[in-house]
């Protein structure tokens, strides 16, 4: 039995982008960083919507092999997405968890965006005062949560996702099947984003804090310090 709090890490189970018919998933890096800072610290425990392998999103691979961290774990640690648990499991256990992080990729934009069993176990984390948080398409999963009382997660929060700017820039825009920054605006929410293109941007909202967002791979590198702080460990 660990002395460890438990974190749950959220992957996608989609493996396809529609429009192109091109491999996708979640992203490395926003998955590696966040993890390995937070490792020290929690038990991790890595769903996804199917449970079983989790789809890593190639080119993130690609991306990624000049960084350290991203090439170790991708050697050492597959077993981590090869072996999710099943979301629908966990149900009912938010008093077992610290908080829950939604790892980005286009692939939430597809599954996470409107799955219930995500949906519901949000709402349980949130309203129970644990952290909820999410990186770059990460905030898809929460971008359309409706508490208790039938008002959006978001609304009137101060939250940050990928830019519509920056989707446009990679050339996914018409790919998608909503735009991220213009969903989280439209359900009430306080996006910010930096100033610059791919530019670090964290933030913390909600009940003490706990409601966690970073805009992009890069804020991936720097969230996880923002998770154990609204963690209070």
């Amino acid at each position: 039995m660990s002395a460890k709090p438990k974190f749950l890490f959220v992957l996608s189970s989609q493996s396809i982008l529609p429009s192109r018919g091109t491999p996708t998933g979640w992203y490395l890096p926003e998955f590696v960083h966040p993890y390995n800072e937070l490792a020290p610290l929690f038990e991790i425990v890595v769903a996804s919507p199917r449970g079983g392998e989790a789809p890593l999103d190639p080119y993130s691979i690609e991306a990624t092999k000049e960084d350290p961290e991203c090439v170790a774990f991708l050697k050492e640690k597959s077993d981590v997405w090869k072996n999710t648990v099943k979301l629908e499991s966990l149900l009912g256990k938010t008093s077992e968890f610290a908080g829950i992080f939604f790892v980005g990729g286009h692939g939430p934009m597809f599954d996470l965006a409107n799955d219930a069993t995500s949906h519901a176990l949000i709402r349980e984390f949130y309203e129970n005062g644990k952290v909820v948080s999410a990186v770059c398409h990460g905030p898809a999963a929460l971008a359309n949560v409706k508490l208790s009382d039938g008002s959006y997660l978001v609304a009137g929060q101060k939250v940050t996702s990928l830019s519509d700017a920056e989707e446009e820039f990679m050339q996914y825009t018409k790919d998608m099947p909503f735009l991220l920054e213009s969903e989280l605006r439209k359900n009430g929410a306080l996006y910010e984003k930096a100033d610059d293109l791919f530019g670090v941007k964290v933030l913390a909202s909600g009940k003490n804090g706990k409601l966690v967002t970073g805009q992009n791979p890069l804020s991936a590198t720097v969230i996880g310090e923002a998770l154990i702080k609204a963690a209070e460990i």
